[in-house]
């Protein structure tokens, strides 16, 4: 057989005699997987980091607010500001044929107090939509439902800050609590994305709307939208979506300062066509360090032809079949390549999932905001393990057919 015993003993005594020369040819190979693997982890750990800001979200949400105009139209001042109202939601829910889970918010800062304890907090008031709209982490109990609107229930959902402050450490669900001389009921606990001592609760919009808006309409309205796939039919939503406000708020169309619009799917699409950019430079840069590794095992096999020419010359004279000699120079460029890419691609996954220890494990460090996860899929790297194998091995392909084609007299002859 090709590969027996003697096959295995010659390949191991070449390499031994030639430690230096394996070692670095290895080395070229083990940091060329490296690389690849960390190359990958950080463009894992910064996509990663990104797209959780996006997760606070939908996606496809789009969310707007009204402003000042800056032109005068028809007799009407610049300068006068727009005010949202019901008839706004109404468009929104009856015109756009785009928007889907439709509500408004209306902002108001009370005070709280329960039995000793007291605080201050962000009341926003909302409909049962804005759960879908912005991702809302219910921890315990349940969201505004349709119930609380029609009935305009003095319930809320606060976020973890105002139960440790108001409630200690007792259950807040079901227990009532002051807002500015009101009674609320909890009936849920939400996890908050900020960071401080940030203390907000969420209240049905109808009751916001009839208690704290007092005149001044709605902060904002936000939805989301479906059939919109590109930036282009983002942009042209969003034109639509500015001439019908202003219709219904009698200001210019082509003044963009009266509305302001925060389309959430217009940078979604935009940071992923940067991420694919990102991860397409990631990739030729890797397969580019790969390609390094596999050129110098090529190298290296043919100055191993060269150096071993009147041996394979005087193998041939007695009798050794070509295969065998192929063989032999194959299975040296295959373990080279087998071995030294398996500790570089050991290497590069340990990298990143230590990294990734240590993110998690670092409480309030700002990098781990906005990097996260940078680890590298197993399956990709042992891909690409493969991949350098094969191409190891056609890289040695052609020194080893040189040393096929060598005649045993032209062998003697070699100096």
């Amino acid at each position: 057989m090709i590969f027996d015993a003697d096959n295995w003993a010659e390949i191991f005594s070449v390499m031994r005699r030639n430690r230096m020369r394996t070692f670095l040819t290895g080395f070229s190979v083990s940091w060329g997987i490296l690389m690849f693997c960390i190359l990958l982890a950080a463009g894992n750990g910064i996509k990663n980091g990104v797209m959780a800001n996006f997760e606070s979200r939908a996606v496809n949400s789009v969310e707007f607010w009204g402003r000042r105009t800056s032109k005068p139209y028809k007799g009407l001042p610049e300068g006068r500001r727009i005010v949202l109202d019901n008839k706004d939601l109404d468009l929104v829910k009856n015109q756009i044929p785009e928007a889907e889970n439709v509500s408004g918010s209306i902002n108001s800062s009370v005070s709280l107090s329960y039995g000793a304890y007291n605080t201050s907090c962000d009341f926003t008031g909302v409909s049962p939509d804005y759960r879908e709209i912005n991702a809302v982490k219910v921890t315990a109990g349940r969201f505004i439902n349709e119930m609380d609107m029609r009935e305009h229930r003095k319930v809320a959902v606060i976020n973890r800050r105002v139960g440790e402050v108001l409630f200690q450490d007792g259950d807040p669900l079901g227990k009532q609590f002051i807002a500015s001389g009101l009674n609320y009921t909890v009936i849920g606990v939400y996890k908050s994305d900020e960071m401080g001592n940030d203390q907000s609760a969420y209240i049905p919009f109808s009751t916001a709307q009839m208690l704290y808006n007092k005149g001044w309409g709605i902060n904002d309205i936000g939805f989301t939208v479906k059939g919109l796939e590109t930036k282009e039919d983002n942009q042209e939503f969003q034109q639509k979506l500015r001439k019908k406000l202003s219709v219904l708020h009698t200001f210019d169309p082509d003044d963009r300062r009266p509305i302001g619009i925060w389309n959430r799917l217009e940078n979604y699409l935009e940071t992923m066509g940067i991420f694919n950019g990102i991860s397409l430079f990631i990739w030729i840069i890797g397969i580019g360090t790969l390609l390094a590794g596999i050129i110098s095992i090529s190298n290296i096999m043919l100055i191993t032809v060269r150096e071993r020419t009147r041996e394979f010359g005087i193998r041939k004279a007695l009798g050794a079949k070509p295969s065998a000699i192929l063989g032999s120079i194959l299975m040296e460029s295959a373990v080279i390549t087998s071995v030294f890419g398996y500790f570089g691609m050991f290497a590069g996954v340990g990298f990143g999932e230590a990294v990734n220890s240590i993110l998690e494990n670092a409480e309030g460090f700002q990098m781990a905001l906005i990097f996260k996860n940078p680890t590298v899929d197993v399956g990709i790297a042992v891909g690409a393990m493969l991949v350098l194998i094969v191409s190891g091995v056609l890289a040695g392909l052609y020194p080893a057919l040189k040393a096929v084609k060598i005649s045993p007299v032209e062998a003697m002859r070699d100096e």
